[in-house]
């Protein structure tokens, strides 16, 4: 029978679990030695892959305001990794449309060979 007092783990505690557990430990073996539910453990997981570390904290699901400032943060990184590879990729573009025109140029200068055997050559 429940004594109705709630257990409170502290965040290096469910840090702790969640790094075991995502070392390869079972969570059935997990769970039965920190004397937790699989339910709980599961939900320290599920909030860690959905909004990192931050959203571990003392007690209690992530709190809205802390969930969407992390939505934010992840948005305004994003697009800045997103502008970084858009001009990285257009650096790129750049680069192949100068070795393609280079390659052209290498082709249409090359003499065929008069005979078997004999190598091409450049102007």
């Amino acid at each position: 029978m429940s004594t109705g007092k709630r257990r409170v783990f502290d965040r290096e505690f469910k840090l702790s679990a969640i790094e075991r557990l995502h070392g390869g430990a079972s969570a059935a073996a997990l769970c039965q030695e920190l004397q937790i539910s699989r339910g709980r453990l599961s939900q320290w997981w599920s909030d860690y892959r959905r909004y990192g570390p931050a959203a571990i904290r003392k007690a209690g699901r992530p709190r809205k305001t802390d969930a969407k400032l992390i939505k934010s943060n992840d948005f305004e990184t994003a697009r800045k990794r997103i502008g970084e590879l858009e001009r990285k990729i257009g650096q790129q573009q750049i680069e192949l449309d100068f070795f393609r025109l280079a390659l052209r140029r290498i082709g249409e200068a090359r003499r065929p060979s008069d005979a078997p055997g004999v190598k091409a050559s450049m102007p």
